[in-house]
């Protein structure tokens, strides 16, 4: 029976940051099989691995919701990273080829893991994109500045909003919001740190997803940009809320963050 690991992501003590099941394969399982599972542990995702010594990376990587497989989950690797080194301590990275977002990698850094990722690019919306109006008729909102993300990959809207209090009181119609078939990012400046977020994506079975280092692929890149300088800092507004530090570095991000282990046990199968 495969082993299960549940790990709070971006997470100082259990209960905060974002949690995500680990579990390692001996083969693939068939698609169903891991959607089911993933339904079944019902996190925002479940990261399956499977080993692949003297492959370009260690294991190979694939993250599922409850509902679909994705092409890129941040909080699920780091959470990856988290349990493979925590096994052997004498490893300082670890590398995972995923189906979509290329070669990422985990590796230790003081306290906790840097996550390095793509930088997800956005564009301004283009006048008279049918897109916008229902995006921000869903997030209650008459107003907002938007950009969409470059393809190819998974399709990002970010929502600029005035201050954090904006940002918090956001109540989202999720249906409306599923139809729109994208990850909504909303952000604005900080009170404690750079930028704050809250990420919803009802279309792949999570409504607010409590902390995402996919949202920062593209969160970071576009408020370095403004505020002029490679590194800053995040907290992402959930209810269990996260903390994250962000640096550019050419086209990846580096996200570092913490993680604790929650749940260890076997999953039947």
């Amino acid at each position: 029976m495969p082993r299960f690991t549940q790990v709070d992501a971006f997470a100082s003590r259990p209960f905060t940051g974002n949690p995500a099941a680990v579990i390692p394969l001996d083969a693939w399982l068939p698609d169903d099989v891991l959607v089911a599972i993933a339904a079944e542990n019902n996190l925002s995702e479940t990261a399956f691995l499977l080993a692949t010594p003297g492959g370009p990376a260690d294991h190979e990587l694939r993250w599922f919701t409850p509902t679909s497989e994705i092409a890129m989950c941040g909080h699920a690797t780091l959470a990856s990273g988290h349990v493979l080194l925590s096994d052997d301590l004498s490893l300082s990275a670890v590398r995972f080829a995923t189906r979509q977002a290329g070669v990422l990698e985990v590796r230790r850094a003081d306290g906790g893991y840097v996550l390095d990722l793509p930088a997800t690019m956005v564009t301004a919306a283009d006048a008279g994109d049918a897109r916008v109006a229902p995006l921000l008729a869903a997030l209650g909102l008459a107003d907002a500045a938007v950009f969409f993300s470059v393809p190819p990959v998974q399709e990002t809207a970010l929502i600029v909003l005035p201050d954090e209090a904006a940002v918090r009181a956001l109540a989202p119609d999720m249906v409306a919001l599923a139809a729109v078939r994208l990850m909504a990012i909303c952000t604005a400046p900080g009170v404690a740190t750079d930028m704050v977020s809250r990420v919803f994506v009802p279309a792949w079975g999570v409504d607010e997803d409590p902390v995402t280092g996919a949202a920062h692929a593209a969160l970071a890149p576009w408020w370095s940009a403004r505020l002029g300088r490679a590194e800053t800092t995040a907290h992402q507004a959930s209810r269990r809320g996260g903390d994250m530090l962000c640096r550019v570095e050419g086209g990846r991000v580096l996200l570092t963050g913490q993680c604790v282990t929650v749940i260890e046990g076997v999953i039947s199968v």
